[in-house]
């Protein structure tokens, strides 16, 4: 197995990266968030990978650190989550997000990334929250009753994408919930 990979970027496209080792470039499928930061990076980079072997191929999945990596395990463990729905999932919301609404049984969260409806976001939490607990142990996780988590999930359910609400909400100070949302409503806008 390939436990990472090192190495300079030639190409990135559409959820993927393809690093040169050596003059053979290896394509590696990465998150959003993942491609976004790798984007414009000339130097060595170096991601933790997950290969993938189908009867018709093998795909290599790249991760920045461990963490995102081992939650991309745990994920694919579950019951008719695969590879591709794990990227979709990883790609929309925060590791510690993920863990806080499955640690909290908070479907509505769950059900907000897109690919995850309503059964899956039931067998992420039946089949996760035990080995989250454990896994996050340690870690600060949003509370489920958090001015912010509140804010954050309120702009989603406004239509905002988790990532822009999120930014948003961190970008404001203070106050009650109903203020905290006011004043990312107006960064949003901007």
């Amino acid at each position: 197995m390939i436990s990472h990979i090192c190495g300079k970027i030639t190409h990135s496209g559409e959820g993927s990266v393809v690093i040169d080792i050596g003059g053979i470039g290896y394509q590696v499928f990465v998150t959003k968030p993942t491609l976004n930061e790798l984007a414009d990076k000339k130097e060595k980079v170096k991601l933790h990978t997950y290969l993938h072997v189908r009867e018709d191929a093998l795909i290599l999945y790249g991760f920045l650190s461990q963490s995102e990596l081992e939650m991309f395990k745990l994920l694919i463990s579950v019951t008719r989550v695969g590879p591709q729905i794990a990227m979709n999932i990883l790609s929309q919301i925060k590791i510690e997000e993920l863990a806080a609404a499955i640690i909290h049984e908070d479907e509505k969260v769950l059900t907000r990334i897109s690919g995850v409806g309503a059964k899956n976001a039931k067998r992420l939490i039946l089949e996760l929250k035990e080995k989250m607990t454990k896994k996050m142990e340690g870690f600060v996780l949003p509370a489920a009753s958090s001015i912010n988590y509140d804010a954050v999930s309120a702009l989603v359910s406004l239509g905002f994408p988790r990532q822009a609400a999120q930014r948003a909400v961190e970008s404001v100070s203070g106050g009650n919930v109903e203020a905290i949302i006011k004043a990312a409503l107006l960064k949003l806008k901007e």
